[in-house]
C-alpha cells in the first residue's frame, strides 16, 4: 500500500541522512523518481515553495510528496493520511537517534571514534548539499539539458540574472525574507513580460 511505502521510503531518508534537508535532496530526489511519484520539474518547483514557506525543508518536502500521493488514492483524508505518513517517516529516525545520542554523548564525546565519526561525516554533508545545488541548478538553469539551443531562451538569462542579484543581496547581508520577495516579485514579472 502506498501509505505503508511512503513510511518506509521517508524512514530510510531520514536515517541515512545527516545534515539537514538540504543534505536529504539527494536521497529525495532520487527515491521520489524512483518509485516515480514527481517529475523533476515537480521536485524543484516545490523546493522552491519548500524555502519560502515556514517550517523544516525536509518536513515541508515530505508532507508534501505524501499528500500528493495520498492524494492519488482518492479525495478526502488520503492525502492527510499520506503526507502524515511522510512527515512522520522523515522525523521518526531522528527522534529516536537524538534520544539515544542524549543519553550516551556525554559519556563518550571524548572519544577519538566518535570524534572520527564527525571528522567524517562532515565533509560528506557538504559534498551532498553540494550535488543537490548542482542538480537543482541544472534544472532551473538547463531543464531541457544542455544544447547551443538553451542560448536562445530569454528565460535562461532571466533566472541567471536574478541568481545573481539574489546571491549579491544575500552577502550583503539583506534578510533572507527580503531576497525571496524580491525574486519572487522579479519571477512575475518576467512571466508576464516573457
Amino acid at each position: 500500500m502506498i501509505l505503508l511505502e511512503l513510511f518506509i521510503t521517508f524512514f530510510k531518508i531520514g536515517l541515512f541522512t545527516f545534515g539537514g534537508g538540504y543534505a536529504m535532496l539527494p536521497l529525495i530526489q532520487q527515491e521520489v523518481l524512483a518509485h516515480e511519484w514527481m517529475e523533476l520539474s515537480q521536485i524543484v518547483n516545490f523546493i522552491a515553495v519548500s524555502e519560502s514557506t515556514p517550517g523544516p525543508f525536509a518536513i515541508n518536502i515530505s508532507t508534501y510528496v505524501g499528500s500528493q500521493m495520498g492524494a492519488t488514492l482518492g479525495g478526502g483524508i488520503f492525502p492527510v493520511l499520506g503526507a502524515a505518513c511522510a512527515t512522520l517517516g522523515v522525523v521518526m529516525p531522528s527522534f529516536i537517534i537524538i534520544l539515544i545520542v542524549a543519553r550516551f554523548y556525554e559519556k563518550y564525546k571524548a572519544s577519538k571514534t566518535i570524534k572520527g565519526i564527525m571528522t567524517g561525516l562532515k565533509p560528506a554533508v557538504i559534498g551532498l548539499i553540494g550535488a543537490a545545488a548542482l542538480t537543482i541548478a541544472g534544472s532551473v538553469f538547463i531543464p531541457q539539458g544542455f544544447s547551443t539551443e538553451i542560448f536562445a531562451n530569454p528565460q535562461l538569462y532571466v533566472s541567471f540574472v536574478i541568481f545573481i542579484l539574489c546571491t549579491v543581496m544575500v552577502f550583503k547581508k539583506v534578510h533572507p525574507i527580503l531576497v525571496i520577495c524580491f525574486a519572487a516579485v522579479l519571477g512575475i514579472v518576467s512571466g508576464y513580460l516573457l
